[in-house]
């Protein structure tokens, strides 16, 4: 995670009564709560969702702002959605000094999961490697994906649920990046808004559908 370390409160505005505790860097996937013993129909993929990314710029993410109001309402429609989805926070275990360095301000979960949501702990873009996601999420599941960073997890994540299988839905205005200094090209810099626009546009055309937030009261309903 491209940031530097900062400290903030865990948002608690979604939740009732869970806290995310800390888990053990070494394992490269936890679960929170026992994984569920039934096959899940839709999952709610939440990729880094941490303090450091929602800081405000520029140590956050440029849209830091909208993308956690986005968010919120994402997961507390997804929360009284029946049949719920089943609820994934993957949280991204950085190295020592980076801004999500394991049980760091910055590594703790924006929003703290419930009873029957389940935290994966990863070290890779691709939350499927190197942890137990897949035993999470079965292939024939359909994925809503949201989270951080676009370019980075959101895309790697994304590829492969797709290769496994599963129908992946990304939602516009919930995901985002931060800006990107061009070393080769001159020094210039190319916005997050742009970054963000290529990857959906990319990812479309390997079969992600695009939902937009106005989408979001039927997302999570039976079609």
């Amino acid at each position: 995670m491209a940031t530097s370390a900062a400290s903030s409160s865990v948002d608690t505005s979604a939740s009732t009564s869970a806290h995310a505790a800390p888990l053990s860097p070494s394992s490269s996937a936890t679960a929170h709560h026992q994984h569920p013993h039934h096959k899940p129909h839709r999952v709610l993929l939440l990729l880094d969702i941490q303090v450091a990314m929602l800081e405000p710029p520029p140590i956050g993410v440029p849209a830091s702002a909208s993308v956690r109001t986005h968010l919120a309402q994402i997961l507390t429609q997804a929360r009284s959605a029946r049949p719920s989805p089943l609820i994934v926070h993957v949280r991204n275990s950085g190295d020592t000094g980076d801004a999500d360095e394991p049980n760091t301000p910055g590594w703790e979960l924006i929003f703290a999961p419930l009873a029957g949501e389940v935290v994966v702990d990863k070290r890779k873009n691709n939350a499927f490697a190197g942890t137990d996601l897949a035993d999470v999420v079965p292939p024939t599941a359909e994925i809503v994906v949201a989270g951080f960073q676009t370019d980075y997890s959101i895309r790697a994540t994304c590829s492969s649920a797709l290769s496994r299988g599963n129908e992946v839905l990304l939602i516009k205005g919930a995901h985002a990046t931060y800006d990107r200094i061009e070393v080769l090209h001159g020094g210039g810099v190319t916005p997050a808004w742009r970054i963000e626009a290529e990857i959906e546009a990319e990812l479309e055309e390997a079969g992600v559908h695009l939902l937009e937030m106005k989408d979001l009261p039927g997302i999570f309903m039976d079609r």
